[in-house]
């Protein structure tokens, strides 16, 4: 290796190393915040201590809404998952796959409100059926961009050879086709519900005083009483990220999900 390949190199890896300090600081902070003994956001804390996350068990709504959010991410998860690996089987032209995907390319503000006009004009008003259909739409590319990829590597004899060993299309489907697109499921399951679990831009348009998402709440907590309660939460949705790319790693391996 030349003189200027390491200097390429050793930039390179300098610039990365930046980066992922520059991304990873604010996370450092607010879990620092949330373990202070303070009343205000400061770091580093005059004291440590757990009262903000004790705190979170008398917070007013805020289990609620938690339950709420868990609700919609589960079940908007599941029929994304359902509905986007159908399409991606039938998926033909990149028209309708850049049609499908739309609502990742568009602004949540601009989808948020073109959904509650179309959710008017069709007389659904009710705040929770409405937050699971605006979910799912905004969940599905995930899982569909996912799954097509999969598919695209996936080796469609193995089908035709599982039947002429005895096994009938559905269980050749069970057996061959659904293991092999397992780390594509478990990968798209876990971005759409994290992004179900974080979204604010859609959910505060069919929100109502009696059904609100964690992240609404959160906002209007902020709005009230801004402590370092809010930096509790946000270390809890912090785990859950954490722990949702841990059990990715054990049951498929983060090597296999970065492929999809």
């Amino acid at each position: 290796m030349t003189v200027l390949e390491r200097l390429g190199t050793g930039l390179a890896w300098t610039t990365a190393a930046l980066c992922a300090i520059f991304l990873l600081t604010p996370l450092v902070v607010t879990i620092g915040v949330s373990f202070g003994s303070s009343a205000v956001f400061t770091l580093p804390p005059p004291g440590w201590s757990m009262r903000w996350y004790e705190r979170l068990l008398v917070t007013r709504g805020l289990v609620e809404s938690l339950g709420t959010s868990l609700q919609i991410a589960a079940l908007s998860t599941a029929i994304s998952l359902v509905l986007g690996t159908l399409c991606a089987i039938g998926l033909g032209r990149d028209a309708i796959s850049t049609f499908l995907v739309s609502p990742l390319m568009l602004p949540g503000l601009v989808i948020g409100i073109a959904m509650l006009q179309g959710f008017k004009a069709m007389g659904l008003r009710a705040a929770w059926p409405s937050l699971l259909v605006a979910h799912v739409v905004i969940t599905m590319p995930y899982a569909l961009r996912t799954v097509h990829g999969a598919l695209s590597l996936f080796d469609f004899t193995m089908l035709d050879a599982a039947r002429t060993l005895g096994c009938s299309y559905s269980r050749a489907l069970w057996r061959v086709l659904v293991p092999a697109l397992a780390p594509a499921f478990l990968t798209s399951g876990m971005f759409a519900f994290l992004a179900s679990m974080d979204n604010y831009p859609v959910s505060i348009f069919f929100t109502d005083a009696w059904t609100k998402t964690l992240p609404i709440q959160m906002l209007q907590y902020v709005e009230e009483r801004p402590d370092p309660t809010i930096a509790a939460i946000s270390t809890g949705l912090i785990l859950l990220a954490v722990l949702a790319l841990i059990i990715g790693d054990r049951l498929v391996g983060l090597r296999r999900l970065a492929d999809f």
